[in-house]
């Protein structure tokens, strides 16, 4: 994902002038580099200083630039939530923040790095959109898209190498703010996912067929906000039950955004599956599996937890 946002960055200054970056001396891992190496009087590496990284691509885009600000999720929004919301939001200028290393997937950093509230606090923010991209096709496709449209975004994308959900030759349509996309359907339950939770999703729904005989639907709502409301009914209206899968808290995430949305348009039994209110630990790169199969984010307890929201429907 990381790879792909640097790429695209770098074809973005080629078509438009005005896109310029502000990174936090984290420009090498985020992969902006590579946009600063190819336009260095349009990167800004402002150091270990995100209230003011963010606070000058507010600047910047005041002055007319699209400005992206990028590093990682534990220190935005972490440590600038406050110029996040005054500063970028309430103006609602045009700033992207790209953020990486989201979840527990940050493995070695530990409980300090492993953002898990970032999506709770950037949807809670008057005029914030909030983008999960699954693979690196859907990064390419969602900067792109970010960059054409007006106004305040956060993204948020995975450190680890991810396995490609999309074809590469996927169409820039299926990458619409405020859709969700339906990569298998069914008719037995529904899982709604985002971010590195969609491949696990889609192993649940194969485990389900394969173990159980069950047709279940897998929705990538890579668009937290605004969430796709007439999906997210549907949803419920034809499958009865939904289970939703986030590398996050399961408070004030996509589990409350669909809980919510699904509440007050087609209430059904929701079950969500992410890290239950708790920190998360440090392990090595080669633990991450073993630490997500900790805190219950694999495809098994999707699963278990597609079992268990239909067993309460009426």
């Amino acid at each position: 994902m990381r790879g792909a946002y640097g790429d695209a960055l770098v074809e973005l200054g080629k078509s438009d002038p005005r896109v310029v970056c502000v990174g936090g001396d984290t420009t090498d891992s985020l992969k902006t580099k590579k946009f600063g190496d190819k336009f260095p009087d349009r990167m800004f590496n402002v150091g270990i200083a995100e209230a003011n990284l963010v606070s000058i691509a507010a600047g910047l885009s005041i002055a007319g630039k699209v400005a992206f600000a990028s590093t990682y999720a534990a220190f935005i929004p972490g440590r600038a939530v406050d110029q996040i919301r005054n500063t970028i939001c309430y103006p609602a200028l045009n700033v992207k923040l790209v953020v990486s290393h989201g979840g527990l997937t940050v493995g070695p950093d530990g409980a300090s790095h492993q953002q898990i509230e970032d999506l709770s606090t950037m949807r809670a923010i008057p005029n914030m959109r909030v983008i999960i991209p699954a693979d690196a096709v859907a990064v390419k496709h969602l900067i792109k898209t970010i960059a054409d449209t007006p106004g305040p975004f956060y993204m948020r994308l995975a450190r680890p190498t991810t396995e490609l959900i999309y074809s590469e030759s996927a169409p820039a349509e299926q990458f619409t703010i405020g859709k969700g996309n339906v990569l298998t359907d069914g008719s037995d339950a529904t899982i709604i996912a985002c971010g590195l939770m969609v491949g696990k999703a889609l192993e649940a729904a194969a485990l389900l067929k394969r173990e159980h005989g069950l047709s279940v639907r897998v929705v990538d709502m890579f668009t937290i906000k605004p969430i796709d409301t007439e999906l997210v009914a549907k949803c419920a209206k034809e499958t009865g039950a939904i289970v939703t899968a986030e590398e996050h808290n399961i408070i004030g995430g996509l589990g409350s955004a669909v809980s919510e949305t699904a509440g007050e348009t087609c209430p059904v039994p929701i079950k969500r599956v992410g890290v239950r209110d708790t920190f998360g630990e440090s392990a090595r790169d080669e633990e991450v599996d073993a630490l997500l199969e900790q805190y219950g984010l694999t495809a098994t307890e999707i699963a278990k937890s597609v079992i268990e929201a239909r067993s309460r429907v009426r």
